[in-house]
């Protein structure tokens, strides 16, 4: 049986999550993996649940998750980006709600890449006059 979802896809520094929200009752999952397998941190949990909570959706509703790259932290905050996404598409009438809460807007930093020369993106080698 083909269930119904809303897709998105989150983004942070270079973790990329593909959600699906599913409405209804059911047992969310990351890579296949139940959701406290994946994720060990309780400020990260916080952190995925937060655009739920906003919403007052985190009963009525479950959501699979296929994200790679990047650290567990930056995961999560692609997953939350992605939840985000999935909710304001759902229903126009989450998107204000979430738009304030700044859960849309993607966060583009990135690591700065090495410059020759340099030992790091801007530490430079020990200088001595003499």
């Amino acid at each position: 049986m083909a269930q119904t979802y809303t897709y998105s896809l989150g983004k942070k520094k270079t973790a990329s999550a593909q959600v699906k929200l599913f409405d209804g009752k059911g047992d969310s999952t990351i890579n296949g993996r139940p959701l406290g397998e994946y994720i060990a941190r309780k400020d990260l949990f916080e952190t995925i649940f937060a655009p739920l909570k906003l919403c007052k959706l985190d009963d009525k509703t479950y959501f699979t998750v296929e994200v790679q790259g990047s650290g567990e932290s930056s995961q999560a905050s692609a997953i939350a980006h992605g939840l985000a996404k999935a909710l304001s598409e759902k229903d126009v009438a989450n998107r204000p709600v979430l738009k304030a809460a700044g859960m849309l807007t993607r966060d583009a930093r990135k690591v700065e890449r090495k410059k020759p020369g340099l030992k790091k993106a801007r530490k430079s080698p020990s200088w001595s006059k003499r």
